[in-house]
């Protein structure tokens, strides 16, 4: 299997920290030129080192006028890949949730991966090595979770669109897939955690412990290797087995 991708080059965002972090500092120790996008154009305090051939930039990709120079940039001598992680949760119930919550979340973790998945399609289309999208879902684009329904939402939103573009684009050299993580450390997920909530998480899952990042970064540099040249349109769960489990 060779998942070695020596000369490839690609986008991933929100590489800031967290999953995205470990995504981009995956695909860069496989071989890979990894342009990291970010509103703060650099690593969070008290994140990991981020691998020498990741490249910062500060991109806020709800900022749709300036995401074309941004992927030019990036895209200068071509581009191989383009991972949509960045994303964003509330949590609050439904009848109480303020709508300029909903626009946000809907901005950032739906209309944004849509705007960059069409500007960098060209881009793809011309890679040599067939052009690869990697869109980050979640559990809850399956599962239905309380006080953050605006955010199943988006990931539902989002599992739809991995399959239409991969469907759409099937004849432009370019594969779509998507990563359904299960409860990984992040701010994000941090943010919606509570001890008993913890306990209940804990109790859902066969394998009784969180993921770790690493596992989702191992993932990603398999469906942008030419290991995954025949998969599209497919989500994969790396949830330890959350999805499988009966009652």
């Amino acid at each position: 299997m060779n998942l070695d991708l020596t000369g490839r080059r690609g986008i991933v965002t929100g590489a800031s920290g967290g999953i995205g972090l470990s995504i981009a500092n995956a695909l860069a120790g496989a071989g890979a030129t990894v342009f990291g996008f970010s509103r703060s154009g650099k690593v969070k305090d008290g994140e990991p080192a981020s691998h020498p051939a990741v490249r910062h930039l500060e991109v806020d990709v709800t900022r749709y006028p300036a995401l074309p120079e941004a992927i030019s940039r990036a895209a200068r001598d071509g581009l191989d890949f383009l991972v949509n992680n960045a994303g964003a949760t509330v949590k609050r119930r439904a009848e109480e949730f303020l709508d300029e919550d909903f626009d946000r979340i809907q901005n950032l973790n739906v209309k944004s991966v849509f705007k960059l998945s069409c500007l960098c399609h060209p881009h793809l289309k011309a890679s040599p090595r067939l052009g690869r999208i990697v869109n980050i879902t979640s559990m809850a684009a399956h599962l239905g979770f309380s006080e953050v329904v605006p955010y199943c939402a988006s990931k539902g939103a989002v599992l739809a669109m991995t399959r239409g573009l991969a469907v759409e684009w099937a004849g432009d050299n370019i594969t779509v897939n998507s990563i359904a993580p299960g409860w990984f450390p992040s701010n994000m997920t941090r943010q919606v955690m509570s001890e008993e909530r913890k306990a209940r998480i804990l109790a859902r899952m066969p394998v009784h412990k969180f993921g770790d990042p690493g596992d989702l970064g191992s993932l990603a540099v398999f469906l942008v290797s030419d290991a995954a040249r025949y998969i599209t349109g497919q989500d994969f769960a790396v949830d330890g087995g959350a999805l499988a489990f009966g009652f």
